[in-house]
């Protein structure tokens, strides 16, 4: 585990696509965003895209409102429902046509993990994920890992199931540190980087019980497992075995 961020991923492609979600018609494109990756408590009114290649200029407001997250060749890996939005202030065109500044007043969500921006824009850059990526981002870090790996997951209309194929999957211990870090570590064993096998024990319930996709592991090989009931505790790690026992799965710990 690291207390530095990966080296950042430069963007000049529209990262954020703003739409409404009746017609599908473009607000706004932008390769940045202010405002919108904050803690509830700091919220502010407005939300500001930086570099906007696209805007709607006739269009003020939009009722049901959609901020996707997109890679470069447009296609969407992450989306957020917003609600209403009303079209503030904007700089003037630059010359290659694009807007420096373009502001909306959002009435509605924001996504409640600022560390998500920083990862989002490593999802979209197009590299692959890479076996045990997750662990380069420091530890605080792992919540907003876990929310991205959930909400790409379902975007791209992948189920709460089991894709890979390996009967016998392996967990680490050494690297578990958070109960983030749990789902991080099963959901990349079970389906790959970047892969999601629940978010907390009812969503780990839900997809060891899936019909679709592969059948659930035969087993998992957790290795060093006291060195994650030293960091996640006894009672959330009993609470995973009850799980896993419900649904047939064999644990073994060393």
């Amino acid at each position: 585990m690291t207390d530095k961020l990966p080296v950042a991923v430069e963007m000049n492609f529209p990262l954020y696509v703003v739409s409404d979600e009746g017609s599908g018609g473009v607000l706004v494109a932008a390769e940045e965003v202010e405002g919108f990756f904050v803690d509830s408590e700091e919220a502010l009114p407005e939300v500001v895209f930086l570099r906007a290649h696209e805007v709607d200029k006739g269009r003020r407001r939009a009722e049901d409102a959609v901020l996707a997250i997109v890679n470069r060749r447009r296609e969407k890996i992450g989306e957020y429902f917003i609600g209403r939005v009303a079209l503030g202030d904007m700089d003037v065109e630059s010359s290659d046509g694009n807007i420096s500044r373009v502001a909306y007043r959002f009435f509605g969500n924001r996504c409640e993990y600022p560390e998500a921006e920083k990862i989002w824009r490593r999802w979209a850059s197009g590299i692959a994920l890479e076996k045990g990526e997750w662990l380069q981002w420091p530890v605080s870090y792992q919540a907003a890992w876990l929310h991205v790996v959930q909400n790409s997951w379902f975007t791209s209309n992948r189920r709460a199931a089991r894709y890979g194929v390996d009967d016998v999957v392996y967990l680490d211990g050494a690297h578990i540190s958070t109960r983030a870090g749990f789902f991080c570590a099963l959901g990349e064993a079970v389906n790959g980087p970047g892969g999601y096998f629940g978010s907390n024990l009812d969503a780990l319930a839900d997809c060891i019980s899936s019909s679709f996709g592969e059948r659930s592991p035969v087993k998992i090989v957790w290795r060093n497992f006291q060195a994650s009931q030293e960091c996640l505790g006894h009672a959330f790690l009993d609470s995973v075995m009850g799980v896993m026992r419900e649904f047939h799965v064999d644990v073994s710990t060393c």
